[in-house]
């Protein structure tokens, strides 16, 4: 048996390895290099998706935070006009990363300069096709806006985003050998498969930044809900982030924070090590989350008579009802096809749609509608 066998079947037949160290009373920073890129990030980044705060950016900047993620289309534009304000004065010491989902070049590279004047800065460090699932979708006019704007010196590095879809975009992005770095979902609800993809894009030199680590949030129990304790109190969401964190095929996370409690806790889980009770905390919220959380696996894909964009419509939803974001949710479904929009899912009986992962999706579409129609 060889050696990398050897030890990726070591990987997959136990827990990823525990880190050996204690926690200190004093947080330390790690640091990874991201892949090929030879950049050095702090193993927890910053993603400021939801972000409202900027002295929340300020104060992790102050922490040593050093990777810090957004998008043009996050807040409407507004948040990378909040993250260039809030980071202008620090970004020689930072790296930066955005994204674009335009599908043509000029699009793309129109939304980049926009994105750079926002964010107040001559170049990103990571500029992402954002939200791909397929390998058809890294075009190659978007592939050439990425070369077009790495000559102008206006990104230092390309990427892509994908939320789900792992088998066909991680080894069509290995096999363009044009992108330098993958942003992808990657949580404790996630299979074996997409370790072993990681796994090959490591070796093949991409950085791996890890997002969607808490999959999903539903981080709003309310006092009195049988799982308020477990989840409030005992720490389910530093669990996750150690969970991803435990993974020595990630280079770095971007867990979403909205405030100062969320930034302690996030930080704090860099020289924390995963834990056994950390692995219970999961087991339980993975039970909680089972009929609510959509993992993207694209099995539902082509399933539905009548169309629907499942993945798509459930990331929407999980960002009202987990996130708390409703307005961006909303927006986000607004931009759907008014075809989709009209579809309502009572009209099936019974859905046609099986999700292997216990998924209920009849009632997480009706949800859909009820909070966006």
């Amino acid at each position: 048996m060889s050696e990398s066998t050897a030890s990726r079947r070591t990987f997959l037949a136990a827990p990823l390895a525990l880190q050996t160290v204690s926690a200190a009373s004093t947080p330390s920073i790690t640091k990874k290099v991201l892949g090929r890129t030879n950049l050095k990030v702090t193993h927890v980044g910053f993603g400021t998706m939801i972000t409202s705060d900027a002295s929340v950016i300020e104060r992790a900047v102050d922490l040593g935070i050093t990777y810090f993620d957004t998008a043009r289309t996050y807040q409407s534009g507004n948040c990378e006009r909040m993250v260039g304000a809030a980071l202008k004065s620090h970004r020689k010491n930072l790296v930066l990363s955005t994204k674009s989902g335009k599908e043509d070049k000029d699009g793309a590279l129109q939304d980049l300069e926009t994105s750079l004047k926002e964010l107040q800065t001559d170049f990103v460090d990571i500029w992402y096709i954002h939200a791909k699932s397929k390998a058809g979708q890294l075009t190659e006019g978007r592939l050439e806006a990425q070369r077009i704007a790495k000559q102008r010196g206006m990104i230092r590095f390309s990427g892509v985003s994908t939320h789900g879809g792992f088998p066909e975009i991680i080894p069509a992005a290995i096999k363009s050998g044009a992108i330098d770095v993958i942003l992808t979902s990657y949580n404790f609800t996630m299979g074996a498969s997409i370790d072993l993809l990681l796994e090959d894009a490591k070796k093949a030199g991409l950085g791996i930044v890890a997002m969607k680590v808490m999959a999903g949030g539903f981080r709003r129990v309310k006092p009195g809900d049988p799982h308020y304790n477990t989840f409030k109190k005992e720490g389910v969401f530093p669990a996750a982030l150690r969970w991803a964190l435990r993974n020595p095929n990630i280079d770095t996370t971007v867990p979403s924070i909205t405030d100062h409690d969320q930034l302690d806790e996030n930080f704090r889980c860099m020289s924390a090590p995963f834990s056994p009770n950390d692995a219970s905390l999961l087991a339980v919220q993975r039970d909680y989350i089972r009929p609510l959380y959509c993992h993207a696996c694209g099995n539902c894909l082509g399933v539905c008579p009548k169309g629907l964009p499942i993945p798509d419509i459930m990331r929407h939803v999980m960002y009202a009802d987990g996130y708390g974001q409703f307005a961006m949710a909303r927006e986000q479904y607004m931009e759907l096809p008014e075809e989709v929009r009209s579809i309502d899912c009572h009209d099936c009986k019974p859905c046609a749609v099986r999700c292997p992962n216990h998924l209920s999706v009849a009632a997480r579409m009706n949800r859909a509608r009820e909070l966006f129609i």
